[in-house]
């Protein structure tokens, strides 16, 4: 697997993702967090997009994804980007998410609870 990685950090986005009915209700704020694990070489060499993966487009899953459906863990809202971005770009070898919900409905005072997953192309054929 190559060295490279894109890198994109807490992507804002609102959802309704949550196990209480008040979350599927109100809503909040969560920040997705992407890195792309491919060979960056070819762009590197020749200074065209065709020899990466636009940064733009792993965004436009991310949040795509968050605002356009519902989930009642965030592990599974991780697992469906992971899942698209490692189908929608051959070129990623192995995808990063991790997901922060700082309004989590838990009793204590804390800046935010979240998860991190990582697939690798191999269990994504």
């Amino acid at each position: 697997m190559a060295g490279d990685v894109i890198r994109v950090t807490r992507i804002a986005v609102f959802g309704r993702h949550g196990l209480l009915p008040e979350e599927a209700v109100l809503g909040q704020r969560f920040y997705i967090t992407l890195e792309a694990a491919l060979d960056l070489g070819p762009a590197g060499r020749s200074d065209d997009v065709g020899g990466t993966v636009s940064y733009a487009d792993l965004t436009q899953v991310a949040v795509e994804i968050a605002t356009e459906r519902r989930f009642n863990l965030i592990e599974a809202l991780a697992e469906a980007i992971a899942t698209s971005i490692l189908t929608g770009f051959p070129p990623v070898e192995a995808i990063t998410v991790r997901i922060d919900k700082p309004s989590a409905p838990v009793p204590a005072i804390l800046e935010s609870v979240s998860v991190e997953i990582t697939r690798r192309r191999e269990s994504h054929p």
